[in-house]
């Protein structure tokens, strides 16, 4: 006789109701995870307590303080909000580190945040989401990360919009190699130096109306301004 025929025989006899116990279990183990992806899509109602750690069994390479997380987020202008308002799926990955988290530390996780560009975001008015459990005190434990790394040149593309200062500098930067590369002598007979600078004015002028038109028609708004804001296009 083979053995998986001898171990079904053992089996049997000890424990008919095998089937049953298993689906019993799988049963209680989805209802585990619908209830994780519930909270993780819909907004708190009342103002939740931190959820309560075991120190010890946490990763200290996964633990983050708000100011860390705010300036990644201005950096690469991203936005850190409620878990709800991200619009596209949750992995099952992220699903089941939610669930060991909860029984390693015997608690259940409800508040939750999340990094994200705007695009993947469903803001009032999709490229790397971060995953975060809140621990209280302007702590977050990052719990998973899906998706593709940002792009290296992520950060120099907006570097301009970090802050006014940067803004600025941007102008004159571009202002004034702009005025470097127009051939003046085609519009002047003489090229000096009070020619250079009249069209750099010019062009400081004209570069910054356009940014100005630009920005104010679509809402725009700066890093350190919008990485905690659910406002569209703020």
């Amino acid at each position: 006789m083979k053995l998986e025929n001898q171990l079904l025989q053992i089996r049997n006899k000890q424990n008919k109701n095998i089937v049953e116990e298993v689906k019993k279990i799988l049963s209680e183990t989805n209802k585990q995870r619908e209830i994780i992806r519930n909270t993780l899509r819909n907004p708190k109602k009342t103002t939740t307590k931190a959820t309560t750690f075991k120190f010890d069994l946490l990763q200290s390479d996964k633990i983050f303080h708000i100011e860390d997380i705010k300036t990644l987020c201005i950096n690469y202008r991203l936005r850190f909000l409620d878990a709800h308002f991200f619009k596209g799926d949750f992995p099952e990955e992220a699903i089941s580190k939610i669930r060991e988290l909860e029984k390693i530390h015997g608690t259940n996780l409800t508040e939750f945040k999340i990094v994200a560009p705007s695009k993947l975001l469903k803001l009032e008015n999709l490229d790397d989401p971060l995953l975060f459990a809140s621990m209280g005190n302007d702590y977050f434990y990052l719990i998973h990360k899906w998706g593709n790394d940002l792009k290296w040149y992520r950060r120099l593309l907006v570097l301009p919009f970090k802050n006014s200062i940067n803004l600025l500098i941007t102008l004159l930067l571009t202002s004034g190699l702009l005025s470097l590369l127009i051939p003046i002598h085609l519009f002047s007979p003489t090229v000096g130096i009070r020619e250079r600078i009249t069209i750099f004015v010019f062009m400081f002028i004209w570069i910054t109306a356009v940014v100005i038109l630009y920005g104010g028609s679509k809402g725009k708004n700066f890093n350190d301004v919008i990485w905690n804001s659910k406002f569209y296009n703020v």
